[in-house]
């Protein structure tokens, strides 16, 4: 099968597509034919190794020192169940299924096949929605929920989130409009109309426009993008019981509940898959360059295995 290898940390250069051997799931696993990932911001992160002094021991020993300890990298699929191990029942070959990885430190997506254990962060796909859409929607959606009730979103009128055209600001933007909220978003001039058509009700331009000076004030302030400087603007613009929450603040540990519920939301049309671009797995270094730059709007997804069922 044909995988994108991480031969070391450094620059998207270090990610090359090799043919390697097809795995084969044990008894509590399954095999599952990978038709869409996407690049989310840890990928990056772990292929580049670019993470704070304090943190690169820690992360050495966990995911390996002179290159990942795991090769293929990547953390969310959809796909399609090839085969699976004699003690699976939930699931049975044939099915459409998304789903990513958090915990186990196994990532794997970033190929042709993966096994996946049963017991994994893994649900049946949305009906109404293509592969590509599926391995879009997971990740930042799954953050976007957990920061967003961390925040205290189910009593929040007034909401704002920073970031608002990414990944987790895409899906924070969609969710917080569905629990009923007033959404402000906050993202760069061109981004403007494409938050505005997610459920925010108010856009603000970082660019051309100060938030501190307005005179609205926020039950929660999601910092979608982590800055500092948005953690210090925050304090002057919530309100008396606000709350700020920013995707810095903790490890997520999401629920398979979650993925449900945020299956169901897709199916309903509450949540929406925003792509920016699409790449095939060939220009894996091609889609790491353009994630690098930080300018994506909502996620980059690569197609893995093309459907010729559509």
């Amino acid at each position: 099968m044909k995988a994108a290898i991480c031969t070391r940390y450094g620059p998207p250069e270090v990610l090359q597509v090799r043919d390697i051997a097809k795995p084969s799931p044990k008894k509590n696993d399954m095999l599952i034919k990978i038709y869409a990932t996407a690049i989310t911001a840890s990928d990056c992160i772990i292929r580049s190794f670019n993470v704070s002094p304090k943190l690169k021991l820690p992360m050495a020993i966990a995911i390996g020192f002179r290159r990942p300890r795991q090769p293929i990298l990547g953390m969310v699929m959809a796909g399609e169940i090839e085969a699976v191990g004699t003690d699976v029942s939930t699931f049975q070959p044939g099915d459409r299924v998304f789903g990513c990885d958090f915990d186990r430190l196994k990532f794997g997506m970033y190929a042709e096949y993966v096994t996946f254990p049963e017991s994994g962060m893994i649900a049946p796909m949305p009906a109404n929605m293509s592969f590509e859409e599926a391995a879009a929607v997971s990740y930042g959606s799954l953050l976007a929920l957990h920061f967003l009730r961390k925040g205290g979103i189910e009593q929040a009128k007034k909401v704002l989130i920073y970031g608002a055209s990414g990944a987790i600001g895409t899906s924070a933007v969609q969710l917080a409009r569905h629990y009923g909220a007033d959404v402000t978003g906050v993202c760069s001039t061109s981004n403007l109309d494409m938050v505005r058509s997610l459920g925010a009700g108010t856009v603000i331009d970082y660019t051309r426009e100060d938030i501190t000076q307005r005179p609205e004030r926020y039950d929660l302030v999601l910092n979608a993008v982590g800055k500092k400087k948005v953690q210090l603007q925050a304090e002057s613009i919530l309100t008396s019981n606000g709350k700020h929450v920013t995707v810095d603040d903790s490890k997520p540990k999401p629920k398979l509940a979650d993925l449900l519920y945020l299956k169901n939301l897709a199916e309903i049309g509450a949540l929406k898959a925003v792509i920016d671009r699409c790449y095939p797995l060939e220009q894996i270094v091609e889609a790491h360059r353009y994630v690098d730059k930080g300018h994506k709007k909502g996620n980059v997804v690569i197609t893995v295995t093309n459907d010729e069922r559509i």
